[in-house]
C-alpha cells in the first residue's frame, strides 16, 4: 500500500499529546464526593459504566486516527513489471565563468543552460548523472547519482559569481574541466560514458590542455560532447556603473576548432547554441544520441484505498456520541 499524501501521516503524532492531555485532565474533572472512609468499596464489584468509562475516548482516538489515513489517501496497487536497463553515466561539465552572465540567451546565458540542463535530467530517470563546474578551476558541484532531485537543486542553485567572491580564478579552464569530469568516470562500469561540455569561452587557464584532457578520456572510453553557446559577433554584457547596470557589448570568442577537435577524438559531436531554443534542441539531439536501452514489460492500476478508513472513522464519531448520550452519560 502507498500513500498520494503521505505528509498527513505526521499528523498522527498528535495523539501522543492527546492522550496526556486527556489522562491529566480526567483526574481535574470527575466529579467527588467526600466521605469518612471507602473501605466498604474495595470489594464492591464493578458496574458496566465504570469497565467501559474509557470506551468514548477510545472511539474518538480511533476517529481521529483513520480520518488521518483517510487524508493521506492510502493506494493499493495491482502491477507486474519486467525491466532491464543498461546504464548510462553522464558528467554534466559547465562553464560558471563570469562571461555566463551575457544576456544574448534570454534571460542570459546561465540561466539558459540551467533550464535546458534541467529538463534533460528530468528526462533520463534511469541514467548516473553528475555535475562538473568550472571557470579558471574546476571541481565537482554532484557526483554521479540517481538521486536527481539532489542533482536537479545543485543545479538551480549554480551560480557565476564565484569568482567575484574570490571563491574560484576567474577564466575558462576546459581542459580542467574535463579532467576533473574523467575522474568521476574512468572507473565506471557502465557501458556507456558521456561527458556533455558546456562553454562560452576559449580555453586560457588551468594546467590540462583541452586536447590532452581529450586524450585521456578517449583512453577511458569517454564519449565527450561540446556545446559552445553564444551568438556570433557580440553579445550584451551587464556592468555596475555608479551603483547601475548598465550594458556593453563584448566580443563572442569560442573556440570552435578546439571544441571540434575534442568532440572528434572522443567519438562525440560538436555543437554550437547561439539561442535558448537551439540549446534545447542541442540537448534533444544529444538525449536521442544516447538513449538508455531497456525492455519493459510493465501493468499498473492503482486504487483509492481511502473510503474504508473513512468509513471506520464516522462510525467512531458516531458510536462515542451515541454512548456519551445513552448509556455511559454523565451527570452533571
Amino acid at each position: 500500500m502507498t500513500f498520494a499524501n503521505f505528509e498527513y501521516l505526521f499528523l498522527l503524532i498528535l495523539l501522543i499529546p492527546y492522550i496526556a492531555w486527556y489522562m491529566i485532565n480526567r483526574e481535574h474533572s470527575t466529579p467527588s464526593l467526600r466521605i469518612s472512609t471507602i473501605a466498604s468499596f474495595f470489594h464492591a464489584p464493578k458496574s458496566f459504566r465504570q469497565h467501559f468509562i474509557h470506551l468514548p475516548f477510545i472511539c474518538r482516538l480511533v476517529c481521529l486516527a483513520f480520518a488521518i489515513i483517510a487524508l493521506a489517501r492510502p493506494q493499493t496497487t495491482n502491477n507486474w513489471s519486467n525491466k532491464s536497463v543498461e546504464g548510462i553515466d553522464i558528467m554534466l561539465c559547465m562553464d560558471v565563468s563570469t562571461s555566463m552572465l551575457a544576456e544574448d540567451l534570454k534571460p542570459n546565458r546561465i540561466e539558459a543552460a540551467k533550464k535546458v540542463a534541467i529538463e534533460f535530467v528530468s528526462g533520463r530517470p534511469d541514467d548516473n548523472i553528475g555535475l562538473t563546474v568550472f571557470a579558471g578551476e574546476a571541481y565537482t558541484q554532484c557526483p554521479m547519482t540517481v538521486d536527481h532531485a539532489a542533482l536537479l537543486n545543485m543545479l538551480n542553485g549554480m551560480r557565476v559569481d564565484m569568482a567575484q567572491r574570490g571563491l574560484i580564478e576567474d577564466g575558462t579552464a576546459i581542459g580542467m574541466g574535463i579532467a576533473n569530469a574523467i575522474t568521476r568516470l574512468k572507473d565506471s562500469k557502465a557501458k556507456s560514458k558521456v561527458i556533455i561540455l558546456l562553454t562560452d569561452g576559449t580555453n586560457n587557464r588551468g594546467q590540462i590542455s583541452p586536447n590532452t584532457a581529450a586524450d585521456i578520456a578517449k583512453t577511458y572510453g569517454i564519449r565527450v560532447y561540446t556545446i559552445g553557446v553564444g551568438t556570433n559577433g557580440t553579445a550584451p554584457y551587464p556592468v555596475s556603473v555608479a551603483g547601475r547596470i548598465e550594458y556593453m557589448n563584448v566580443p563572442v570568442e569560442i573556440d570552435s576548432k578546439t571544441l571540434a577537435t575534442i568532440a572528434a577524438k572522443t567519438d562525440g559531436e560538436f555543437y554550437r547554441a547561439q539561442n535558448t531554443e537551439k540549446l534545447r534542441e542541442v540537448y534533444q539531439q544529444i538525449d536521442k544520441l544516447e538513449k538508455t536501452k531497456m525492455n519493459v514489460k510493465k501493468f499498473s492500476k492503482k486504487y483509492e484505498s481511502f473510503g474504508i478508513f473513512a468509513l471506520i472513522s464516522v462510525i467512531a464519531l458516531m458510536l462515542e456520541l451515541l454512548l456519551r448520550k445513552t448509556l455511559l452519560k454523565r451527570i452533571p
